[in-house]
């Protein structure tokens, strides 16, 4: 199987690179500027699970190639539209198109791009950044990843996925409740992004706060509202599913929407906030959403000044 990967990034770069650890056809998708990092230096991981540096097979945006058996979109949502034109020439009927962003607004672009029947759902688990150095750096215990047909059946090319990814430095598993999954891993990430990127904290001082427990656990019940309203099978215990997995995350735990703001680049706050922003219905009471996605809109204006 011939693999796309777009981006090379603390997502990209991390599972891509465990594939070509170990032995699989990945060619990365990337900008000049990765690219001739990726020549000079090779694809360099340090992880908890180990560390690698391996020669990585490199494509710039516009160069020729036939077209991949599997493309996996690892970039940040708000660069999706980009990652979309660039990999248009690379795919053809039988490509299938694996997402790794973080919300769930990608599914609808990409069916809408590529056609209904290419795009599978997919989701990570992992908490994974790309250094200045051009180092993917891995730091969590977790490094997993989720796929699936969206109708919930297990197809042919799931099982083709599935045995390209076994044996490989990551634990993946196919999923027949995929859409489920990618919404509870939404709501997490998009409460525990905010709450660590508003307060410029990891987990840890946030639970040690007087009120920053309680603020989280209501951050949660309003997003989970509003994910409800779209898929109606979401757990009913869930609000107390994620505070058990938050509180027994390392405290010094950041979010990458933190790291982002703490680089000094752009967030996903309107692709994560806004966009359950726009799904709630009117007049929906949600005072700490709609406080988060205010100050984050402004700590991320080209007006105001980014943490450096």
């Amino acid at each position: 199987m011939r693999v796309l990967v777009v981006g090379a990034g603390g997502v990209g770069g991390y599972f891509g690179g465990r594939l070509l650890e170990k032995g699989a056809n990945i060619t990365f998708l990337v900008r000049e500027r990765r690219k001739q990092q990726l020549i000079k230096h090779g694809l360099v991981i340090r992880s908890i699970h180990g560390d690698v540096t391996l020669p990585a097979q490199t494509l710039s945006p516009g160069e020729p190639s036939e077209p991949f058996d599997l493309v996996i979109l690892s970039v940040k949502a708000y660069h999706l539209e980009e990652a979309i034109r660039s990999c248009k020439p690379y795919v053809d009927q039988r490509t299938s198109i694996l997402p790794l962003l973080n919300g769930m607004g990608q599914i609808e672009t990409l069916q809408r791009e590529f056609g209904k029947d290419a795009v599978l759902g997919g989701l990570c688990f992992i908490e994974s950044t790309l250094n200045n150095e051009g180092i993917v750096e891995q730091y969590s215990p977790e490094h997993n990843l989720l796929f699936g047909e969206l109708d919930g059946t297990y197809s042919p090319r799931v099982e083709k996925i599935s045995q390209l990814f076994a044996g490989a430095n990551f634990t993946a598993r196919a999923s027949k409740q995929i859409v489920k999954r990618m919404w509870h891993k939404f709501i997490y990430i998009a409460t525990v992004s905010g709450i660590t990127t508003i307060t410029r904290s990891s987990l840890g001082p946030i639970f040690q706060s007087p009120y920053g427990k309680e603020i989280l656990e209501r951050l949660f019940h309003e997003v989970v509202s509003i994910a409800r309203n779209q898929e109606p099978t979401i757990d009913e215990d869930l609000v107390d599913q994620l505070m058990r997995i938050a509180e027994r995350t390392d405290p010094t735990f950041k979010s990458s929407m933190l790291r982002d703001l703490e680089k000094g680049n752009p967030i996903e706050t309107d692709h994560f906030h806004g966009y359950l922003l726009n799904l709630a219905p009117k007049d929906t009471d949600l005072p700490i959403l709609k406080m988060v996605y205010h100050a984050l809109k402004i700590a991320n204006s080209p007006h105001a000044p980014l943490p450096k």
